[in-house]
């Protein structure tokens, strides 16, 4: 089978080298991929907007792609789906109107809410009901509180406000500085809960879900959480307060019934859910859903699938997995990213990175490669998260030291990573 894989990032090269790893793949491509993805598929500079999805058509025509893997959200709010399906073009992921419950907090919200689903206690404001929001937060005055874009943000439209004066920020960079356009142009502002995250992905084919083993990802920059949100500065799988009963509840109280309530409403969701889940005093609450594979999740989560991916993701692109429950490794896993100078409010781009051959005959890690470019024969930083570094092992203490060991090799200016991912796990352990 020939493949195309779309998007750039770590989660993408992760795809690209499951995905290579089946006896099934013939030809693997990637647009626009990234430097470590380029090893081991071709890459090809199409765009992925809605502008481009007519000449991504005519690529798999002309290659005789059997299957394209969506990665990023982007195209599949925008319907990509939807077009490869109208031209014959077989896809994984899932379409438009499926895809709204990520492209939408608000559209999510209803949906969540009309069929009883738990989520946090929240409310949606529109831009011109600025004021409105503004008198809302000064009147509830609980601290923390969460303010949420409508659309999407690249993972940064999502603000936890400490206090009045950040969640007025977090407001006013939605509806008057139009930071996020037409993302911004409405809000939910929810009640913050405590407790701790975990993620939970599936994977689906119109009328069967199968859960995936759970991760936990970091998304602030800095260690302790501190700092700005980013796309995900690390992740661990699997996830040792996440115990069988948690894991049970989690599934049968949200994944379960919120999959049921899309097939009653005529939503076919083939390709991945990904619910992001808060266990707050012992019960979950979905926080949000995802219409992909997460990043860095992934990065975490297929290096311990022992299932052949790629006949999954064809069965979910076909309307019919033939497997009921997926076979996993013991083993623990960790991935730390390295993020380039100013990330996330800027992104240094064009610094050389040294250290890769470390990885080639290393057994010890895998590199994906993010924000990555090949140039002059040296392979760069293309801005925000650079890579991510994958080790394995028997306990969260040993993968932990691979991952640390391994990412010191990685140089490039300004490079900044946390020192504690999955840290409470090897101290669980």
């Amino acid at each position: 089978m020939n493949i195309l894989v779309i998007g750039s990032g770590g989660r993408e090269h992760c795809l690209v080298w499951k995905i290579s790893k089946s006896p099934l793949a013939g030809k693997i491509y990637s647009v626009p991929g990234n430097a470590g993805i380029s090893e081991i598929a071709e890459c090809i500079d199409i765009g992925i907007s809605r502008d481009n999805f007519s000449e991504l058509v005519r690529f798999v025509r002309d290659k005789e792609i059997d299957l394209t893997v969506v990665g990023p959200e982007a195209p599949l709010v925008d319907g990509i789906v939807d077009y490869f399906n109208e031209n014959g073009c077989k896809i994984f992921g899932p379409d438009r109107k499926a895809s709204a419950i990520e492209g939408s907090k608000v559209f999510a919200r209803e949906f969540l809410s009309r069929n009883n689903i738990p989520i946090p206690q929240g409310i949606v404001f529109e831009r011109p009901d600025y004021k409105k929001a503004l008198n809302y937060v000064k009147s509830v005055n609980e601290f923390p509180m969460v303010i949420k874009a409508d659309g999407l943000a690249a993972g940064k439209g999502v603000v936890i406000a400490n206090d009045e004066s950040q969640a007025i920020e977090a407001i006013e960079d939605c509806f008057v500085r139009r930071k996020f356009g037409d993302s911004g142009d409405k809000i939910a502002i929810e009640k913050y809960l405590s407790g701790y995250e975990v993620s939970v992905l599936s994977i689906c084919d119109g009328k069967k879900i199968i859960p995936m083993a759970p991760a936990q990802d970091y998304k602030r920059i800095f260690d302790n959480d501190r700092g700005k949100n980013t796309g995900g500065m690390g992740s661990y799988s699997p996830v040792p307060m996440v115990d069988e009963e948690t894991y049970g509840r989690i599934i049968n109280e949200i994944i379960f019934p919120t999959y049921d309530a899309m097939i009653k409403e005529g939503m076919i969701y083939r390709g991945v859910l990904y619910a992001g889940i808060m266990v707050s005093g012992g019960k979950p609450y979905l926080l949000e859903y995802n219409c992909r594979f997460g990043d860095p999740e992934t990065q975490v989560i297929l290096p311990g699938l022992k299932d052949d991916l790629l006949p999954l993701l064809l069965g979910c692109a076909e309307g019919d997995l033939k497997i009921e429950k997926l076979s996993w490794e013991e083993n623990k896993r960790v991935c730390v990213i390295a993020a380039s100078a100013g990330y996330p409010e800027s992104s240094s781009k064009g610094d050389i990175i040294s250290g890769l051959d470390y990885f080639n005959e290393n057994e010890d890690a895998i590199i994906f490669h993010a924000g990555t470019k090949l140039k002059d024969g040296n392979t760069v930083t293309d801005g925000g998260r650079v890579l991510g570094v994958v080790s394995m092992g028997d306990s969260f203490k040993e993968a932990r030291n691979k991952a640390y060991k391994s990412i010191k090799r990685i140089k490039f200016r300004g490079m900044q990573y946390r020192k504690d991912i999955a840290l409470k796990a090897e101290r669980s352990e």
